[in-house]
This record gives C-alpha cells, structure tokens and sequence, in this order.
C-alpha cells in the first residue's frame, strides 16, 4: 500500500529535468541515459575496489522474451520502466523488481510481428512507446492506462513496423519507422506529447524534384533510409541529430545509381519544424547494408587548438567520424576494425574505394561483413579518463549479386551474404582517444558481440557479451576485475541508478531482466 501511495506521488519529469540528467545520476530517464548519450554516471558507490562483491539482487521474468531482449530500462522517481518485444510495457519497483502495473498492446488481427522493443521515452506523468505494427501510444506513468494512440502508417505484415524508443523534446515525442530492408520508404516523425497528434515528418528518401532527390534514378522504386534506432539532442544548438538505414533495394546497387540520399546518414533537424539543418552521408551508394543508425554521441572536444561542439560515431562501415555539430563539417575519421572496402576517407570524408569490394555474382570478400563493425551497440564516454569505449565485430562475408524484384511486404534484397567460413569472427572492447583514435587497451570476446557498454565514476566500464557474461572492467587499463554468467546471451547494453541509498546495474538476459548490486 506505501508502494502504491508513493507511485500516485512521484514527482513528474520536467523537460529541464530530461535536459539536465547528467545531473540526476539516480535516474536514467532517456534511451541512452542523457540527450548527448555518453552513457556515464557519476556513481562511485560500486567500483573499482569493491566490485568482486557484486551480485544478482533481484530478477524479474517475462516469461516470454525469449533471447535477443532489447529494451533499455527507464528509472524515475524510484520506478523501473520497461517494454517487451510484444507490445508491453511494464512498471517495477527499482528497489526489489516488484511488478506494478503492466499495458498490453491490442493488436488487430494479424498486426503482430513480434519485432524487438527497445524502451520507452517519459515527460511529465506519461509514458511514450511505439509498438511492433507501427502506432505510438502514451501511457500513464501511475496506471499503465492507455492515454492516446496514433498510427504512423499503414501496417505493412513484416515490412513496415517501428522498434526504437522514442527521444522526448520539448513536448513533441520524435520516432521513427523500421523496415529498409523491405523497401519501406522512411521518415522520422514528431507527435505532441498531450494529443498524439502529428507535428512534422521528415522523409528519409526524397522524391523527384526535392533536394537530394537527383541522387537516385528518375524512374524506378525509392525506400529503405529507416530510421532505426533512437537520436540525440542538443538543447542549446536545438538540433536533433538521427541516424538512418540502407537504401533499397538492400545489397543491390545496379537499380538506383547514385549517392542514393538521405540513406546511411547522420541527420539535423529542427526539433520545432522537421526541416534538415545538414547532412553527413558515411556510405553513399551502400551495397553492404551499413545502416548508419548507431550511436550520434555529442561531446565538447579540443580540436586543433579550439573546443568544438562534434557529434562522433563508430560507424557500421568500420570507420569512426568526428564531425562538427553545428555545421556538419567532416573534422576526421579512421578505421577503429578490420575494412578492406575502402583505402581511407578524403577530406570531405568520403570513402575512397577499392577495387572488387562490391557484390558479384562470384562473390567479393569485404570486411567488415553483413553486421558491420559495430552496430546498435551503445558506446560511451568517460570525462574522468577522455577514452570512447566501443564494442566491435570483427567479420567477414562474401557478398553475392543477383537483381532483385520489389513485391510490396516482401523482403528486397538484391544479393546475399555469407560468412567467410576460414575466419572465424570474434569481437573487441575498445578504449579509444575518440580525437587521436589511439586505443589505450582493448579486451578480445570469443564471439563477436552485440551488447555495448556503460562508464560510471567508481572507474568501471561495463559490458555484456554473445555467451551470456557481463563482464566490468577497470576503465583506465583494462583490468577484467569481475564478470558473472547471466544464462542467456546479452544483446543490449547495461545502465545503472540508484534505488533505496543502493547503487544497480541491470542488463535484460534472456527473458529476465537482472538487477546487480553490493550486499546490505
């Protein structure tokens, strides 16, 4: 009862608070934590010379998860908020894992495709979620009860659906569509926050006529440009920066000549209007599928005698970029894996190719392969140390060639990869100086991993691994100090808070969601 009187009084999360949340280390109140997603906490009370104590405090099962669990837990006010990869979401204590309350998305008949989830967004007493046939719903915070629900587009079975969690500005909740495999065409949306109504759209493949429009043939299909994954915010430039996918056809290049904007992409947006401030294409013409949708982290750097605002990102193609954020200049880039696709990048930052890297009909050999050097895997950032840490794949396929054909709902891949079966892919965790690229240490992983990290101020960085491991490890030298075996292989990236005076680090395993802290 003391329980539920204090979830009908929580205070309620005010943008300033979505703003500032660096400064409320207890919460973790967006997908990546904080607007400028460095994934840091200033937490101290696990670390680096109590951390062999640490344990499994509680759990919490769905019961149907399954492997592959995605969601990254919200936690505000003391509340855990999660969603599952079939429409759900969830309210716990943060202190114990006591289930609360739990929202069930009503599908209509055949809507649903069982796609992965990855979180929720929160402003002030709601609840944001996009849902696996493609609609945004709000949730009250207290009950769980459905608040309003919007449709983003026509359900499309298997090819036109939405996974990412929502990023909260101001009072709009900005998302995006999946799907660029099958040819969708993608956009990235902005809903009000009170009524659920449309604010703007942003179109990710331009049509004749708009800018950017001549990078693709006259005639002919456009899609692909989704917008996976979850972008980031600068409040003071007010700028969204998003990442986007593959052009469609997928692998296939002969049908759409061209640079084939805005695909593989960093994006600006005007949080008020939707319109593109600037764009930064990283593989223009991508027959490799390397989605640009991982992390825009937005850091304060020295560069070249001057502080700059830069967004980075380890990109799929296996280069790391540093770019201006306020302009989108091309600062620097340099391989951080294994890449054969290309000598380097000019000084725009485009790729200079080499030659036989694209699909055949013999098949190319192209590192890195299919999954790309990294891919949804957070990094993050340690002020303390100044090192990015990252976790990478380190693959390669053979890409094959073949004209495709686009049937609406179906898959529009025009080629097909297969893993080079002589060299078996590993991973790496790696410490880097994001301005020189100079890695400071590295930890190999027996199996390439798609789990990514999380930096705290009691010197640790986090990780989880394909075996089921979540491993911590001393982030200025790389010293393995702890690791604890989860049952089931971890596919997203650790966070942390503070519930009851007590520090956590949870990570989703399977089908359970555990919770870790020190003994009382």
């Amino acid at each position: 009862m003391k329980l539920l009187l204090a979830l009908l009084l929580v205070a309620q999360v005010s943008t300033d608070w979505l703003t500032h949340a660096l400064d409320h280390p207890q919460d973790w109140m967006t997908y990546w934590g904080d607007y400028s997603a460095v994934r840091y906490r200033k937490l101290n009370q696990i670390n680096t010379t109590n951390i062999a104590q640490l344990r499994v405090d509680w759990m919490y099962q769905t019961g149907k998860a399954g492997g592959g669990w995605e969601t990254m837990p919200l936690v505000a006010n003391g509340i855990m908020y999660i969603t599952g990869p079939d429409g759900t979401a969830i309210a716990l204590d943060a202190a114990n894992g006591h289930p609360l309350w739990k929202y069930e998305h009503n599908f209509p008949t055949g809507h649903n495709t069982g796609q992965a989830n990855r979180g929720l967004g929160i402003l002030g007493d709601r609840l944001f979620m996009v849902t696996p046939d493609a609609n945004v719903v709000a949730l009250d915070t207290k009950t769980g009860r459905l608040l309003w629900q919007s449709e983003m587009a026509p359900f499309i079975p298997g090819a036109r659906y939405a996974t990412l969690a929502p990023l909260i500005v101001k009072n709009k909740v900005v998302v995006g569509i999946s799907g660029g495999e099958h040819g969708v065409r993608g956009f990235i949306d902005a809903y009000d926050a009170d009524t659920g109504k449309r604010a703007w759209r942003f179109y990710t493949v331009p049509l004749a006529g708009e800018p950017g429009g001549d990078t693709w043939p006259a005639n002919g299909h456009r899609g692909g440009a989704p917008t996976w994954m979850t972008g980031t915010y600068d409040p003071l430039l007010q700028t969204i920066y998003w990442g986007t996918g593959n052009p469609g056809p997928d692998l296939y290049g002969d049908v759409r000549k061209g640079d084939n904007l805005f695909s593989c992409s960093l994006l600006a947006l005007d949080p008020d209007t939707g319109k593109l401030k600037w764009y930064f294409q990283f593989s223009p013409h991508d027959t490799h599928d390397w989605d640009a949708a991982e992390t825009p982290m937005l850091l304060d750097l020295p560069w070249k005698g001057k502080l700059r605002k830069v967004v980075v990102q380890a990109n799929r193609n296996a280069f790391f970029y540093m770019l201006d954020r306020e302009t989108g200049e091309f600062l620097e880039g340099y391989p951080y894996g294994r890449q054969t696709w290309a000598k380097g990048l000019d000084a725009e930052g485009r790729p200079i190719l080499m030659p036989h890297s694209e699909p055949s009909p013999e098949g190319a050999r192209v590192c890195p392969g299919l999954a790309g050097g990294t891919n949804w895997m957070a990094p993050s950032f340690s002020p303390e140390t100044g090192l990015f840490y990252f976790t990478l794949r380190e693959q390669c396929d053979q890409f094959f060639s073949s004209p495709p054909v686009y049937t609406e709902g179906k898959a529009y891949w025009g080629t097909f990869p297969r893993q080079v079966t002589d060299e078996p892919e590993y991973g790496l965790l790696k410490a880097m100086d994001p301005i020189t690229g100079k890695i400071a240490w590295q930890f190999r992983f027996f199996h390439a991993p798609w789990a990514g990290t999380l930096a705290t101020s009691g010197g640790l960085v986090f990780s989880g691994d394909e075996d089921g491991y979540l491993l911590a490890f001393d982030a200025r030298d790389g010293k393995l100090l702890w690791k604890i075996y989860t049952g089931a292989e971890i596919r997203n990236s650790p966070m942390t808070y503070m519930a009851g005076g007590r520090q956590f680090v949870a990570i989703p395993s399977g089908a359970a969601l555990l919770a870790f802290a020190l003994p009382q």
